[in-house]
């Protein structure tokens, strides 16, 4: 039952991330891309989505563990919605992978444990 909850509320945040993040935006992106020199990741999700919230504590315990490795950054869509249609995001959770030269390589939609996304920063060689 607890499983069906959770994944419930997990499909219902990404149904309501789809039809916030479809209504038509400025195709004018003001955020920042990533910085060169370091990888990144991006975290894009809402303040109110509850597999959104759970990535930001895992993006708050690697910023602490490997911030000097890989900068890590919560991208929220009602502050941010330009970056949203500038890296073409419809779902949320959804985590972006840059490498040091700002270039994406990899992303991945919906939530993940801290494990998995040291095991992915460890895939792509921007951790040891």
């Amino acid at each position: 039952m607890k499983l069906l909850r959770g994944t419930f509320i997990g499909l219902f945040c990404l149904v309501v991330g789809v039809l916030v993040l479809w209504q038509p935006w400025s195709t004018q992106a003001q955020g920042t891309v990533p910085a060169k020199g370091k990888p990144a990741l991006y975290e894009f999700g809402a303040k109110w989505c509850v597999p959104c919230r759970e990535m930001k504590e895992v993006m708050a315990a690697l910023k602490t563990s490997h911030g000097d490795q890989v900068e890590f950054r919560m991208v929220y869509a009602d502050e941010e919605r330009p970056l949203f249609e500038q890296y073409k995001i419809m779902l949320i959770p959804t985590q972006v992978f840059f490498d040091a030269s700002g270039k994406e390589v990899d992303r991945h939609i919906g939530a993940l444990p801290k494990e998995e996304v040291i095991k992915k920063l460890k895939e792509l060689k921007f951790i040891r």
